[in-house]
């Protein structure tokens, strides 16, 4: 149990580190042109290169709502969600304080005022779309995630692809969702950042801790009883 926690660890890390740091330290510099698009494959890479890396140690969650819906989806133990869940956190949050270290080296620096890549809705969305629009567009996505993740993993799928197929769904995830909130549809990569920001991100967490839940729970179901292989 201690090197799948630790695998989940280093996952999220990296995840948190490459995909905010992607946000923090590359994309507020248009002249490198990663932008948007940039960040989308930051965070979809970070999953790859992970999954194929630990993910046959761990299950490759690096996510506190994969790990639930897996477990609705009947594919993970109860007894094992709290722990990956607390890993998952931990290691997010380790990512971020080694990103605002460096970050923090840069004369101007502001995680308060720039928003450390921060989720958020209202005022706090890169496209200014309601806490509506964020709740709705969180819940789709992650349970659509999770769709993704049970049925590249179910045993009739082809072996060897499913890392592939889940990093560039989280890419497509991101390409949707950046101008809404941000994109979260991870709890551990939304505390990871929020807590350096302070202010605001702390403030509507709570949206990106439960909504992103629910919906990992919705399409664990929906994959469990309407198209899993009963057999």
């Amino acid at each position: 149990m201690s090197k799948r926690l630790f695998a989940e660890f280093f996952g999220t890390f990296w995840l948190v580190f490459g995909g905010c740091g992607s946000a923090v330290l590359a994309a507020a510099f248009p002249q490198l042109g990663i932008g948007f698009l940039g960040v989308a494959l930051a965070f979809g890479l970070t999953v790859v290169t992970m999954a194929y890396a630990v993910g046959h140690i761990s299950g490759g969650h690096f996510n506190p709502a994969i790990t639930v819906g897996l477990f609705a989806g009947g594919r993970f133990a109860a007894k094992d969600v709290i722990p990956y869940v607390i890993a998952q956190v931990i290691g997010g949050i380790a990512a971020a304080a080694v990103l605002y270290l460096i970050a923090s080296g840069k004369a101007g620096f502001d995680a308060t005022g720039g928003g450390f890549a921060s989720n958020g809705y209202g005022e706090h969305s890169p496209g200014g779309y309601s806490l509506q629009s964020a709740i709705v567009i969180e819940l789709v996505l992650t349970a659509f995630f999770l769709i993704v993740i049970h049925g590249v993993t179910d045993k009739r799928a082809p072996a060897g692809f499913a890392p592939l197929a889940i990093g560039l769904t989280l890419t497509l995830i991101h390409l949707i969702s950046i101008p809404v909130t941000n994109t979260s549809v991870n709890p551990a990569r939304s505390t990871a950042v929020a807590i350096f920001q302070g202010t605001w991100a702390l403030q509507q967490l709570w949206v990106f801790w439960l909504v992103p839940l629910v919906g990992g729970v919705i399409g664990g179901l929906i994959y469990r009883c309407l198209l899993e292989d009963k057999k």
